[in-house]
């Protein structure tokens, strides 16, 4: 019995050292992202008019928008990767990119300032008519 474990054992060491190591040689090569991978969700703050649609889609709640401060907030630990607020955006400003959240020692959020948009004047009332008196 333990000379069939050790035959095994040898086999399987003669066998790895002759073929490429089963590891990615990461950092050192750039990293290859599988074709269909959801990677992470960026954002064009140029483009967003912080309308809320994002943040209503989101089914784990990771984004946060603040109309009053102009910003948009990402928990991306909270962050599924499901696309729903990239389908959602009306704008188009979000995209998922390929890659990986980068690991960090505590879990943080990621703010993003978006430009104010000027409100736009609103048009001038008409003035009313005559009233029906009884």
């Amino acid at each position: 019995m333990e000379n069939r474990r050790f035959l095994t054992f040898a086999r399987t060491s003669l066998k790895n050292l002759f073929q490429k190591p089963a590891t990615v040689g990461y950092p050192f090569e750039p990293a290859v992202f599988p074709e269909r991978m959801r990677g992470h969700i960026e954002i064009n703050p140029e483009n967003c008019i912080l309308c809320g649609l994002c943040m209503r889609s989101c089914p784990p709640g990771a984004i946060r928008i603040d109309r009053a401060a102009s910003t948009w907030t990402i928990n991306r630990f909270d962050c599924v990767q499901c696309g729903s607020c990239v389908n959602a955006c009306p704008k188009e400003c979000l995209k998922i990119l390929p890659g990986y959240t980068e690991p960090e020692a505590s879990k943080t959020e990621e703010t993003v300032e978006c430009p104010k948009r000027p409100v736009p004047p609103k048009p001038p009332m008409k003035p009313a008519g005559p009233t029906k008196t009884a």
